[in-house]
């Protein structure tokens, strides 16, 4: 069996990583900031959410934090700015801005 990927480093030695270094288990992208890939970028607007929290299970980088069962502002270090977020929001609390 494979070594996880939060204990490879290197000192891991070569036959315990997976071939091509496939990851085979959920949630890896917290250990890699992409925020800087982003051309587009989510403005979250407060006075505008209802915090239906609809927005949260779309995002595909969980980038929408959410502490004590509401929304908070957007994790940027991880958000791509893909908008599938505005398109989930039926109040017209997030909108996208060009540009980091």
């Amino acid at each position: 069996m494979a070594v996880k990927f939060e204990d490879i480093n290197e000192n891991t030695p070569w036959q315990e990583l997976t071939q091509g270094l496939q990851i085979f288990e959920p949630a890896t992208s917290k250990h890699f900031e992409t925020g800087e890939w982003r051309t587009n970028t989510p403005v979250f607007d407060a006075d505008k959410c209802k915090q239906c929290l609809l927005c949260v299970p779309y995002c595909p980088d969980s980038s929408i934090p959410v502490v004590d069962g509401r929304r908070t502002d957007f994790d940027y270090m991880h958000c791509k700015g893909c908008g599938i977020c505005v398109k989930a929001c039926p109040f017209g609390a997030i909108t996208m801005k060009e540009g980091k």
